[in-house]
């Protein structure tokens, strides 16, 4: 291949990944605009590939009423598919082709790509979690994106290593409560229409005020110490970080105020108003405020597995 035709090639694939953020995310796009130009390619092109993968899973593969066997074999086929492009650069699929280019760029590879598709394959066969599964689920989900993320941001960038491990967690805790906030919003969805209890011991039938306050106070912890770090950002991505630390704290306090048994039925939102306000305030390199309330020591949501490898 000529490098004109690569040239071409690359930027097709990167095109690609941006309409997909930008056709599919509302909250996640918002934040990625502002980040800087190269960085929020990056986060574009991991976002896109997430996507597909939650498509296979969730999405159009199955609204075409495939078997789940061939849904597992499509994510395994993806998850081969994008392995491959990160040994050798190169994908037939644009959107694998995107992420592997980030994923070479920024050097990270199967220590976190492989925990994700083990987390989307645990969707086609796990409907309850226990503590462990739950840890090991949310790790994999979403606490690896936030890493992948993460060494996009501090790619060309040195970092000492104590600050660079309170960056990881940050990272990691922020991913968790973003997956954390959208299970408790879709806990009616996702238990109607999928079958699925994310939170070990929760069932719409079962989730009380109770378990609502437990989740929201674990979650809280989540972005308190998520928001310990923001200014240790790069400039390049604080704001955008700043962003979605804000958005997910608004959330929580909607979720606080809402009931348990309307948040069993009903979807809760940041109206776009709020949104454009936060947006404008994390523009500004205003920090959002830390939340007050604290995890209880027995949270069971708590735990999770260690990492095997630190995005290098």
């Amino acid at each position: 291949m000529t490098s004109a035709a690569r040239t071409l090639y690359d930027t097709v694939a990167i095109e690609t990944a941006s309409i997909v953020i930008r056709r599919y995310s509302t909250s996640f796009g918002l934040a990625s605009r502002l980040l800087g130009g190269e960085v929020r390619q990056h986060v574009s092109n991991i976002y896109a590939l997430v996507r597909l993968a939650d498509e296979v899973v969730d999405g159009v593969a199955a609204s075409a009423e495939l078997a789940p066997d061939d849904i597992a074999k499509l994510l395994s086929t993806l998850e081969h598919e994008t392995l491959d492009a990160i040994a050798v650069g190169y994908s037939t699929n644009l959107v694998v082709h995107a992420f592997a280019l980030t994923a070479r760029e920024v050097s990270f590879g199967a220590e976190l790509v492989e925990p994700f598709f083990a987390s989307m394959r645990a969707d086609l066969t796990e409907v309850e979690h226990t503590p462990e599964s739950f840890a090991r689920y949310v790790y994999g989900s979403a606490e690896v994106v936030g890493l992948m993320c993460l060494a996009t941001f501090l790619h060309g960038h040195i970092v000492a290593d104590v600050r660079r491990a309170a960056l990881v967690d940050g990272a990691c805790h922020l991913g968790a409560a973003f997956q954390k906030i959208n299970f408790l919003r879709d806990l009616a969805a996702d238990f109607a229409g999928l079958g699925r209890s994310y939170f070990p011991g929760v069932t719409v039938s079962t989730f009380s005020e109770e378990s609502k306050a437990a989740i929201l106070d674990d979650i809280d912890n989540d972005l308190r110490i998520s928001r310990a770090v923001l200014g240790d950002l790069p400039p390049s991505s604080r704001r955008a970080v700043a962003l979605a630390q804000g958005l997910f704290a608004e959330l929580t306090v909607r979720l606080r105020s809402t009931p348990a048994a309307v948040l069993a039925e009903t979807r809760i939102r940041v109206p776009n108003p709020v949104k454009l306000r936060i947006a404008a305030s994390a523009a500004a390199g205003r920090l959002p405020p830390t939340p007050q309330h604290r995890v209880p020591v027995s949270s069971p949501l708590q735990p999770r597995p260690p990492l095997s490898k630190e995005p290098r």
